[in-house]
């Protein structure tokens, strides 16, 4: 059977069997997706990041983190495609894989960027009518969380970071879901992770300071010193993974974005 040319979301071509059989995923986001999809039976590897759905993966073998991926065991499970992530993956990781290997890379910043991957990663593994069921029902996610959250224009920060505290500025897809919702990114002019130190002018302009679950572990213990930081401001501890987890995870959410609404 011939192999197909698939172009991935960094502009390269990819050439991979029609629907792959073994497929190892390095992106926690797009594990799930690749379930989401109907393609659990095909999945050969994961990154021990890769923790949804919670149950199904654990029978899914682990091939390092999403930095440190081990290829030793890759080899052994002789993917007929893997599929990175240009944020997540490191340059050197992914050009020795793509020596032996179809490295299918994702690039998401933007809406469009994610329904993107959808329509592609669906094409690419063969579940096409299953892709765009997803891209409808986000398509209606859109309409009515737009329709929810548009006028509320508050003032956000978002840290992912602690020991210098960073946030989430512009370029980067938490920055561009910040915007879907209806907020205003305090710091989006500045680019990916800024630095924020309490010099900066903007920390007193605040409304809501958002600290994120992931990476770093943020709890309540870590309020009193943020209010400093944002004098004014009310601080809320937000699940990561809802705010910078693309692919399927935005269908998961709904429940979760309107208890969010209550607390602010």
């Amino acid at each position: 059977m011939s192999n197909f040319a698939h172009t991935d979301q960094m502009g390269r071509n990819v050439v991979c069997p029609p629907n792959p059989q073994r497929i190892v995923s390095l992106v926690p986001s797009i594990t799930e997706l690749l379930f989401d999809l109907g393609l659990a039976g095909r999945m050969a590897g994961r990154t021990k990041f890769c923790i949804l759905p919670e149950q199904e993966v654990k029978s899914i073998q682990i091939v390092g983190g999403t930095k440190q991926i081990n290829i030793d065991i890759i080899n052994t499970l002789q993917p007929d495609l893997i599929i990175g992530s240009k944020e997540e993956n490191t340059k050197d990781d992914i050009e020795l894989l793509e020596e032996f290997y179809p490295v299918w890379m994702s690039d998401v910043e933007k809406w469009e960027d994610m329904i993107d991957l959808i329509e592609k990663i669906g094409s690419l593994t063969g579940q096409v009518s299953q892709s765009r069921l997803l891209i409808d029902q986000y398509e209606q996610l859109y309409g009515e969380w737009w329709e929810f959250f548009a006028a509320r224009q508050l003032n956000v920060a978002y840290l992912i970071w602690r020991n210098p505290f960073m946030a989430a500025g512009s370029g980067t897809y938490i920055h561009n879901f910040l915007k879907f919702l209806g907020f205003k990114n305090a710091f989006g002019h500045l680019q990916r992770y800024p630095e924020i130190k309490g010099s900066n002018e903007l920390t007193g302009k605040v409304n809501h300071v958002f600290l994120s679950s992931e990476p770093f572990p943020f709890t309540e213990k870590y309020f009193s010193e943020v209010q400093t930081l944002f004098p004014g401001a009310s601080v809320i501890i937000v699940d990561g993974m809802f705010f910078s987890w693309y692919g399927s995870r935005l269908l998961h959410m709904k429940k979760y974005i309107y208890e969010l609404n209550n607390l602010i």
